[in-house]
């Protein structure tokens, strides 16, 4: 840990830099499940995001499972877990985003120091029991606690992967037939595919307590099938642990789940082994000792700063030549008289073809004016008009123009010319990286962002989910590809009379058009939803580009 390569791996080439509006700054590893990669919130926090493995995403009965287990996870509250901050099991591919923890795994920290003195394995168990409660309290059963899902921070334990363990497993296990979970920490009724139940998890947990006293897995390592074997027809060997925490491992380890150690006397039980030290907090120091000296995380990756219009050059048109200039060389500086007479003669021929081509669409502009004129005063042929219109061609266009609109001479009045007229498209205003959240608004007619709830648009989250809420303007969801206009908008919001849209399915990259009473239109197009915990301030809040176009 105390070099930052060893936890934070630059990107590869095939790693996508963006997912879901988390731009990726490293990668943090792979598993079975998927690579794991290191990201910031908009206001900065880390946070780990795991990309589900193509092979999986592909396959339909696992994104069920994967959005199931996501709603329970979500739920999961507790002071030793790693808590689910956002996630999409219908992304392409399906990931989801937790708080990230500094720190090694247990595996990685038993693999570079050793065993764990008793005293960490106490502190070690009582705050995996405690993360377990937390989640068996959301009625999930974690299936794959390991010494690499347990992640050893300076205050305490994390666990991890909890809620997606049950989607990830029966699918690995309908494709390869290998057992459920990881072999060296299974239960035997998980070994042998019976019930499962929170007694399963107490038995991994006594194996991967065992495995941080003792350096390696309690019933050693070989073929999986060998491995669980062992689970299922022996007796595991507690010789080799120290003394002082056999019995709590031999209770976590009984072969009938019904026999086994509940979650609050092995934390009970912890407590009274550590003594004083429980109650006065002393985990922190012997964390800091195991854990070691915490890798610097790198900086959040700023968006990308799009290219500026390429400037249009200010010389005025009619400075520049006609023809370019030819250019001369040192080579053909020897040429004869009579090459250059020829190239001046070719400049000069075609400058005059240039000038008489001018002339004649000179002309032919003012004959389809005086044409048009002389068609909307009469049907029939007006030689007083007829001269008339010869002497205004004559003068300037404003005089001929006064002549028109004061109807001298018996004439009817010019229209206007259909340019004046036309409808034209208001130019869109351009604002990035608005953000909502449950204390402040977006307002379409001033300034965007408002630190309080009076713009036009807010941010709402109640138990049944987050949503996007106006007293005054109307708000629609485009279910058409990517690349709306102020035409898409338009056509979208005629009509529309809704004043909330629900979030449930707005994704990265949705797009929301919005119509204000004055008429304003703005197109919203998400960066970064975070709703799952919508009831945790500073948490949830939605991030989008928004475009204006001012009285559409």
């Amino acid at each position: 840990m105390d070099n930052a390569t060893e936890v934070f791996q630059p990107l590869q080439a095939d790693d996508p830099p963006v997912v879901a509006g988390y731009r990726l700054a490293a990668r943090l590893g792979a598993g079975g499940m998927g690579r794991v990669y290191l990201s910031h919130t908009q206001g900065g926090r880390p946070v780990a995001i795991k990309v589900v493995r193509p092979e999986l995403a592909d396959d339909p009965d696992f994104r069920r499972r994967f959005s199931r287990e996501i709603k329970a996870a979500r739920r999961v509250r507790g002071a030793y877990t790693a808590e689910l901050i956002d996630a999409d099991a219908d992304g392409v591919p399906p990931w989801l985003a937790t708080v990230y923890v500094p720190g090694p795994s247990l595996a990685e920290a038993v693999a570079r120091r050793g065993p764990l003195p008793v005293p960490a394995v106490l502190w070690l168990m009582a705050g995996v029991a405690e993360a377990l409660q937390a989640i068996h309290g959301a009625g999930i059963v974690h299936r794959d606690l390991k010494p690499s899902n347990v992640l050893l921070a300076a205050d305490g334990p994390r666990v991890i992967d909890f809620g997606i363990s049950l989607a990830s497993d029966i699918t690995s296990n309908t494709a390869t037939g290998s057992a459920i979970g990881t072999p060296q920490f299974m239960a035997p009724e998980q070994a042998t595919a019976g019930e499962v139940t929170s007694a399963t998890d107490v038995f991994a947990l006594g194996q991967t307590a065992a495995f941080a006293a003792l350096g390696g897995p309690l019933y050693g390592d070989g073929p999986a099938a060998t491995v669980l074997y062992r689970i299922v027809h022996s007796e595991p060997d507690l010789s080799p642990l120290p003394e002082q925490i056999r019995p709590l491992i031999a209770r976590c380890l009984a072969a009938d789940p019904a026999e086994r150690a509940t979650l609050a006397e092995v934390v009970e039980w912890c407590r009274q082994r550590l003594g004083p030290d429980a109650d006065a907090g002393a985990g922190p120091a012997v964390w800091r000792e195991i854990a070691g000296a915490e890798a610097t995380i790198p900086a959040p990756v700023p968006a990308p700063v799009p290219d500026p219009t390429p400037a249009l050059d200010p010389t005025p048109v009619h400075t520049l030549p006609l023809i370019a200039p030819p250019q001369v060389t040192v080579a053909e500086r020897p040429r004869t008289r009579r090459r250059r007479v020829a190239l001046i003669t070719v400049a000069a021929v075609t400058a005059g073809a240039l000038l008489l081509a001018g002339l004649i669409w000179t002309a032919v502009e003012g004959a389809d004016r005086l044409l048009h004129q002389d068609t909307a005063t009469s049907s029939t042929p007006d030689t007083t008009a007829s001269a008339r219109s010869s002497a205004s061609s004559s003068s300037s266009a404003s005089a001929a123009g006064s002549e028109s609109t004061s109807g001298t001479g018996g004439g009817a009045p010019e229209t206007s010319s259909p340019s004046s007229t036309a409808a034209t498209t208001p130019l869109p205003e351009a604002f990035s990286g608005v953000m909502l959240t449950k204390k402040n608004s977006v307002s379409i007619k001033e300034p965007p962002e408002r630190d309080n709830r009076k713009g036009d648009i807010r941010f709402v989250c109640e138990y049944v989910g987050c949503s996007l809420e106006s007293d005054t303007s109307v708000i629609s969801l485009l279910y058409s590809k990517p690349g709306a206009t102020l035409d898409s908008c338009r056509f979208a919001l005629t009509g529309a009379k809704d004043h909330d849209l629900p979030l449930a399915a707005v994704a990265a990259g949705s797009e929301i058009c919005v119509k204000d009473p004055s008429g304003n239109i703005a197109l919203f197009v998400v960066q970064v939803k975070s709703t799952a915990l919508w009831d945790t301030p500073g948490i949830s809040f939605l991030t989008a580009d928004m475009t204006v176009w001012r009285a559409a």
